[in-house]
């Protein structure tokens, strides 16, 4: 399944993309896709109610505003450096273990929403990454085990303002946390629709410029080493997202550096995940 939540910010409501592209309301399912949902079965018992109920669920409107294709989860973990032409570019090492950090949940926003630069930004960048959804608890998980604890996979652009990040001291994740600067979808593909994912081709362009062009057939750390690193250091709850990393060409990376402003308008996609759209515009009070 493609779960989608669509209507007003903060009104979102849930519902699923199906094969045809076609949009349908699921609120008669009583749930939102949150902690609660992905912790108890949620995307089987959907099925299961859609199996039954599908033919009466209203078709939306194609220009019905997304949101996040999930809830406000506990948290947003990131992977940082993980695809070897990234870390390279970033004048690093390749990491020995995961690069880890977290990045606000108030920082998401829907996958066509404006990206409204920080006050006092100046470096603001962008990062097309897969993101993994946690189906159910992970403490001390295998890898073998693993993916056993995926639900799915959806967009997301790891947008970060450099000079917040790197040259005021601290951690990244005040440079990665701005509002608006976690725009994830358009949709969250359950992990049956993706057959590999470890071979999905990924993009991102500005301007209609082709910056990044990469595949998660690059990860460093594999999804499975991933999920079995960060369960050793905190528990994954049902809906976490982890944000894998991102390919070279970041505006970080060329020389001279490339950063947004406003009126750019940035485009990305993930093969099997959708594409998604933000304009840039100048900072105001969200």
């Amino acid at each position: 399944m493609k779960l989608i939540r669509f209507g007003e910010p903060g009104s979102e409501k849930p519902g699923v993309q199906l094969n045809d592209g076609s949009r349908i309301d699921c609120s008669g399912f009583g749930e939102d896709y949150d902690e609660a949902f992905f912790g108890s079965d949620g995307t089987g018992r959907l099925q299961q109610w859609l199996a039954e109920n599908q033919a009466s669920c209203e078709v939306l409107p194609f220009d019905m505003r997304l949101g996040s294709p999930l809830a406000r989860p506990s948290k947003i973990i990131c992977i940082g450096l993980n695809f070897k032409d990234h870390a390279a570019e970033s004048g690093m090492d390749t990491p020995t273990e995961p690069v880890v950090f977290f990045k606000a949940t108030s920082a998401i926003v829907g996958p066509n929403d404006d990206l409204v630069l920080p006050r006092g930004g100046e470096k603001t960048d962008w990062e097309v990454e897969l993101a993994v959804v946690i189906a159910k608890k992970a403490s001390y998980v295998e890898e073998a085990d693993a993916m056993n604890h995926v639900a799915g996979y959806c967009l997301h652009n790891d947008y970060s303002e450099r000079a917040f990040q790197i040259e005021r001291g601290g951690q990244w994740v005040k440079g990665k946390s701005c509002d608006t600067f976690a725009p994830l979808g358009p949709f969250l593909a359950t992990k049956d629709e993706i057959s590999d994912v470890n071979s999905l081709d990924m993009w991102l362009s500005v301007n209609g410029d082709k910056k990044q062009d990469g595949s998660t057939a690059n990860f460093i750390f594999d999804i499975p080493t991933v999920i079995s690193y960060l369960s050793r250091h905190m528990t994954l709850l049902p809906g976490d997202v982890i944000s894998t990393g991102t390919p070279a060409g970041v505006g970080l990376g060329f020389d001279p550096p490339q950063y947004l402003n406003a009126g750019d308008v940035v485009e990305l996609g993930i093969e099997g995940l959708g594409e998604s759209r933000q304009e840039v515009k100048p900072w105001r009070v969200l």
